[in-house]
């Protein structure tokens, strides 16, 4: 059994490791004053650096934790080893030569668990290098070449590739001392049916993975023979040194770039590590068989130095396809714990960085992470797309799912901001999304109704369902989001698109709808002045079901132009009605007065249907520059390009409205 470590040794290995170097392998450190160094704690999570270092004195310090030691404790600590696994690594890293006090040289065997599987794993990426330069490894060296990678891309990175038979590395791996033990626990190997140790990876691309100082911890392996009935991509099985939820691929090459930087950039494969480092895009890190979550973010953090202080930036790369998607909104959720700004980075043609790198070259790549957008902007974007934002119902079923979203932005600051540009997308006021976020922010974020239960969402034809389920807007009389009816003559935002209450009668004193009512009320009481003027403006322009219906009926007689004012007219217009609520209007229209005490003439009428077209067309361009928000011009320019005319069109249109009103006065 091994014997006691000598003092001088151990005096010696504190002496060649530098406090300083060893810590800053796994935490990001910057000058405090007075020679001394701060990070963040790599022992518990927090925002402002408590971790302090003295270099003179080679100590280590947590004010916000208490945890505190020397080089050795540290390396205990944060590696799990034992005082002698802790001498023995740093002895091993300083190149010195250990005595044991009772059994001489530094023993062959028990220099404890974690160093044998890390000297196991690094003869095992040394055997995998070795045979992919066999003929065996020909299928391996296909697949890097058609993703790119060449002999050099392979040894950058270490790829290497386990053979077709049953137990090659086992055999080896036995041949340089290991047992089978050692093998089994580090994941290397795995018991067979029949009771023989045999290899976990056979006849696939190997990548070996690294922990932050370097050492070869686990593999990741990608099924390459169209007989192997495994998962496509493969990895080291849960192990004492191998924790996949704390593990990122790329991380040992990339931390010093991430810290320089301030930046890091997650993507989501072996490959795509490869091609942005080749790229020029050095911080480029992966998860390892699973998704990326907090454990990872506590890695960033300490290498980012992700305080208020020094504020970096985390880029995620997922595809634009659906998966991706819910990776992103579930890099969201995680957004909190992160002070650095979040960014999302997606390929107009939704390629990885592998395949775009393949198809457009290194620039294509570099320009993918600089045409970023911020995260919880893709969030929003992605959830605004699930709803039918060309509806009353759709918008308001939107605004209760995205306003929680925004009242979870961690930055208070950007709140309003993002609340505007909410609005903007919604084609609404920005005073009722303020409140809507608001008041999500006062019940911590829930979502709202219409959100994440289902109520209100889009429904399966595309058009989205009130919560009642009668598509009424906040208020059932026509008011907006706050409650309170728009001015007359007003240009209402779509918001403010008003029906009867559950469906009934308009009230007579909503202001919102006083000249659709006037309108109506002309085409029943006067159709001789309405004629062809109310005939030129369509259903459409009228917002209110009741009103719609009694325009219909005016339609299917023939329209105004067809009518004699008296109560023929009138019972021609209650027998097309075909909406019981639209016959008792065109009644109480017909009895109900004017709004012009004195004779009506054509100009009058004329500034009237002049009005509903104007209201009309207002919605319609609000309802274009909302659209327009959420149009990409670089990913869509042709849809861009006609919502864009039509808005000019639209613009025009509504110019020439004004000019004819001004001319009626």
């Amino acid at each position: 059994m091994a014997g006691r470590i000598r003092d001088s040794d151990i005096v010696l290995v504190r002496e060649r490791s530098p406090i300083v170097d060893v810590v800053g392998e796994r935490v990001t450190l910057r000058p405090a004053g007075g020679g001394t160094f701060k990070g963040l704690c790599p022992f518990h999570d927090e925002k402002t650096p408590s971790f302090n270092i003295n270099p003179a004195k080679g100590v280590y310090y947590c004010y916000g934790c208490a945890e505190g030691g020397d080089v050795l404790s540290f390396v205990m600590k944060t590696e799990m080893l034992t005082f002698s696994e802790a001498v023995e690594r740093m002895a091993a890293r300083a190149g010195i030569q250990l005595t044991y006090t009772e059994a001489g040289p530094a023993p062959v065997r028990n220099t404890g668990q974690r160093q044998r599987l890390i000297a196991a794993h690094t003869a095992a990426a040394e055997f995998y290098a070795e045979q992919l330069g066999t003929r065996d490894a020909m299928p391996a060296r296909e697949f890097l070449a058609a993703r790119g990678f060449g002999p050099d891309a392979a040894r950058q990175f270490d790829c290497g590739f386990a053979p077709s038979g049953w137990d090659a590395l086992t055999k080896h791996l036995r041949g340089r001392g290991f047992t089978n033990e050692e093998l089994v626990t580090g994941g290397i190997s795995k018991a067979a049916r029949s009771g023989s140790l045999i290899d976990r990876f056979r006849g696939r691309l190997i990548w070996p993975i690294r922990d932050l100082g370097g050492e070869v911890i686990g593999f990741g392996a990608r099924r390459l023979l169209e007989g192997d009935d495994g998962p496509k991509y493969l990895n080291t099985p849960e192990s004492p040194i191998y924790k996949k939820s704390h593990v990122l691929y790329g991380v040992a090459n990339a931390k010093k770039d991430i810290a320089k930087q301030q930046r890091a950039v997650v993507v989501e494969g072996y490959t795509d590590v490869m091609a942005c480092h080749l790229a020029g895009v050095v911080t480029a890190v992966a998860t390892c068989g699973t998704a990326f979550g907090a454990d990872h973010i506590q890695v960033l953090r300490r290498l980012l130095m992700d305080q208020d202080e020094f504020r970096g930036e985390v880029i995620f790369t997922f595809d634009g396809d659906a998966a991706g998607q819910k990776a992103a909104v579930r890099a969201f959720e995680d957004d909190q714990r992160f002070v650095a700004q979040t960014f999302i980075a997606v390929s107009p043609q939704n390629m990885d960085p592998c395949d775009l790198r393949l198809a457009h070259g290194d620039s294509a790549v570099r320009d993918l992470v600089a045409r970023r957008e911020p995260l919880v902007a893709f969030v929003l974007r992605t959830l605004l797309a699930k709803y039918d934002l060309d509806t009353v119902e759709g918008r308001v079923a939107a605004l209760r799912a995205a306003a929680p979203l925004v009242a979870r932005i961690k930055d208070r600051a950007m709140r309003p901001e993002y609340a505007r540009k909410l609005a903007g997308d919604l084609g609404m006021d920005l005073e009722p999304v303020l409140k809507a976020v608001n008041e999500a922010a006062k019940q911590g974020g829930a979502p709202g109704r219409g959100g994440q239960n289902g109520r209100g969402a889009a429904s399966s034809n595309g058009r989205g369902a009130g919560a009642n389920g009668r598509g009424a807007g906040p208020d059932a009389r026509g008011a907006g989001p706050d409650g309170r009816a728009p001015r007359q003559g007003s240009a209402p935002d779509e918001e403010t698109e008003s029906a009867s209450p559950a469906g009934g009668r308009p009230d007579p004193g909503d202001r919102a709808l006083m000249v659709e009512r006037e309108a109506i009320k002309l085409a029943v009481q006067e159709p001789v002045l309405a004629g062809p003027l109310f005939d030129a403006v369509g259903e459409d322009a009228y917002t209110n079901p009741a009103y719609r219906s009694v325009r219909r009926a005016v339609a299917v007689v023939g329209g105004a132009v067809a009518g004699t004012s008296g109560p023929e007219w009138v019972q021609a217009l209650v027998d097309a009605c075909d909406d019981l609520v639209g016959k008792a209007l065109i009644v109480e229209l017909a009895v109900e007065r004017l709004f012009n005490d004195g004779e009506i003439d054509p100009r009058y009428v004329s500034a009237q249907i002049n009005e509903v077209q104007r209201l009309a067309t207002v919605r319609r361009v609000v309802a274009v520059k909302s659209k327009l928000q959420r149009v990409n011009p670089v990913d869509a320019v042709d849809e861009y390009m006609k919502l864009f005319g039509e808005l000019v069109a639209l613009e025009q249109y509504l110019h020439g409205l004004r000019e004819q009103a001004i001319g009626g006065l």
